[in-house]
């Protein structure tokens, strides 16, 4: 079994193969097809991920099973590992999971046959997203050194902006922190928390996070969020020219970034979008290859 958790498996070879083969799936159809079954556990609503999942396993060949939470026995009090044994003992090759808690720690010991791959656990971790967002960098700016990424907004609770931190870090550029105060969280202290103006000013990548209402209550209103830590048009003449915008979505308008920074030719966030499927693409086959041992291509 080969499973995708965090980042933190992940070295450079690894990303730089997933990247490879991420770009080549943007462009071909695979050559080889990957056989048996798939089934996506979504825990927490999801548009983007789980599309993107279902589409990139459709393409790879496996059947997708149906698994609607509310009609499983998780209704009936069982858990996320008793589903999964189940699941694997049903002969499932992969299962890509999103949950509210930070799950992973509970199945890494649990001697399963299949398959897991991270689409999100609470807080803690979104690898697929740090790895499409690298795509999307490598193909504007070719390389990661020497890059600075600022990652603004709700950073306490995002997943993306963890897995994205260490993900980047890794490859060489520079992780930068902006929002409010009380965003700040502590478990990210080695990394610099900069003023919004000098992250848009400073950075190569601007990448918005959406504030996270449903894991807590913001003491800030719409406006006032918008106007001190927003992206808009007066903001957007501070960017670098070269600067690329990212945001995992889903957005607020008007919140964080406004309706003119999705227009700017600099906004990569329907481009993510895209290298959404190809990356999730790129995973599975990588997690599926020494199980298979089916041939993978790469440009």
């Amino acid at each position: 079994m080969t499973s995708l958790l965090s980042v933190k498996q992940l070295n450079v070879p690894m990303v730089e193969w997933l990247l490879r083969q991420a770009q080549f799936y943007l462009d071909h159809e695979p050559e080889t097809r990957i056989t048996g079954h798939a089934v996506n556990l979504f825990f927490e609503p999801s548009t983007r991920t789980l599309l993107s999942f279902q589409i990139a396993a459709q393409r790879l060949g496996l059947t997708l099973l149906d698994f609607e939470v509310d009609q499983s026995s998780v209704k009936k009090g069982e858990t996320l590992l008793d589903s999964l044994q189940t699941l694997d003992a049903l002969g499932v090759r992969l299962a890509v999971i999103r949950h509210s808690d930070n799950w992973t720690q509970a199945i890494e010991n649990a001697g399963l046959k299949m398959s897991v791959i991270n689409a999100g656990s609470g807080v803690h971790e979104h690898p697929t997203q740090a790895l499409l967002d690298a795509l999307t960098i490598k193909q504007h700016f070719g390389r990661f050194a020497g890059l600075k990424v600022a990652i603004v907004g709700d950073v306490r609770h995002s997943r993306v902006a963890r897995s994205n931190a260490k993900l980047l870090q890794m490859l060489g550029a520079e992780p930068l922190f902006s929002g409010p105060e009380v965003f700040k969280p502590q478990d990210l202290g080695e990394f610099s928390w900069v003023t919004f103006d000098d992250a848009v000013c400073e950075a190569d990548v601007v990448m918005m996070l959406r504030v996270q209402r449903e894991r807590h209550s913001s003491a800030y209103t719409v406006e006032d969020y918008n106007r001190h830590y927003g992206l808009n048009a007066e903001r957007l003449n501070q960017l670098k020219p070269d600067a690329v915008i990212l945001h995992p979505g889903p957005i607020n308008r008007n919140v964080e970034i406004t309706d003119e920074v999705l227009t700017d030719p600099r906004c990569r966030i329907l481009q993510q979008v895209t290298n959404g499927v190809a990356m999730r693409m790129a995973v599975l086959q990588w997690c599926l290859r020494e199980e298979s041992g089916e041939q993978l291509v790469s440009a």
